[in-house]
């Protein structure tokens, strides 16, 4: 198995400059050489359990009612257009994580703790597992930071538009996306220009060329990349496509994946367990764990992002 590094990124259909290709031990892909999947989550019930009667449960059927309703294709390209000029302000990497510490994702069934637990418990996991995978650690760290478009500075987007689970517009709403039946009030869903297998998109396009609907993967995306971070392809793949249960759960929309996404989806299929079963009440400690991750943002990140 190679992994693939490219110098500048594909994004809508103009090519990478340069690619890397990089040897995998795939052994070490499929070994979980010290972190432990908890059965339940923090509220005693399994992971992504939509249906449990949690003191969360109606909270996230709301939500993703809302979602549904008004993540349509027009919407999304808007959003990228307003959000992929950058220019809120200017920030390190660092100062980003440490200003998620008053976010709560609404949207996620097994979760109340504020972020920064999150992103550096599901860091710690992989870095436990994968020690010479420096990439994966802070791909792990970083992978929710868009979550700041919650905060005023950054406009304050409703919670629905910023996370939950991911998938694409401009096709059919497959039956697997959680609390599907809401769909049916998003004007998407009732528009053929949008309501079929392929909609504005071809088999095996890749997921380069296709909108997925809008919130911080996509967003965090659109920062490492037009940052110039030398993190490899695989790291963009997992920042963009982590929320996109549809695809690496249910694998739905395969169709439209290309060789590449194809490659990345493995490297996205190992984070996943980290970044969803890493979830607990277990704390780490910031400043014993800080001066390793800050090496690594130097590494793949210039001192001062736009944001």
């Amino acid at each position: 198995m190679t992994i693939l590094i490219h110098e500048q990124y594909s994004e809508f259909g103009v090519e990478a400059e340069e690619t890397k290709v990089l040897p995998i031990d795939e052994e070490e892909l499929v070994l979980d050489n010290g972190f432990v999947v908890p059965q339940i989550n923090s509220f005693g019930h399994t992971f992504r359990d939509y249906d449990a009667e949690s003191q969360r449960q109606e909270g996230v059927e709301n939500f993703y009612l809302t979602n549904h309703i008004n993540q349509t294709y027009d919407f999304v390209k808007k959003m990228r257009e307003k959000y992929g000029k950058l220019d809120r302000v200017e920030m390190s990497i660092w100062e980003c994580c440490e200003l998620l510490n008053e976010v709560v994702d609404e949207s996620d069934p097994d979760l109340d703790e504020p972020q920064i637990e999150h992103l550096l418990q599901t860091a710690e996991a992989i870095r436990k597992d994968y020690p010479t995978e420096d990439w994966l650690h802070l791909t792990g760290l970083i992978h929710d930071l868009g979550k700041v478009l919650l905060l005023p500075s950054f406009g304050e987007l409703p919670q629905w538009a910023v996370v939950g689970d991911t998938y694409p517009v401009g096709c059919a709403f497959d039956e697997s996306i959680v609390h599907h039946k809401h769909f049916k009030e998003n004007p998407d869903y009732s528009n053929p220009a949008y309501n079929t297998e392929y909609g504005v998109y071809s088999e095996g396009c890749g997921l380069n060329n296709v909108l997925m609907s809008w919130g911080h993967d996509d967003y965090m995306y659109l920062v490492a990349k037009e940052n110039k971070t030398t993190l490899p392809s695989a790291a963009l793949f997992i920042i963009r496509y982590h929320s996109f249960y549809a695809l690496h759960r249910s694998r739905a929309y395969k169709h439209l994946m290309n060789q590449e996404d194809v490659e990345n989806l493995k490297w996205l299929q190992i984070f996943n367990k980290y970044d969803l079963y890493s979830k607990s009440k277990v704390r780490v400690d910031v400043e014993k764990v800080k001066p390793y991750y800050l090496s690594l943002i130097e590494k793949y990140f210039p001192v001062k992002l736009k944001w």
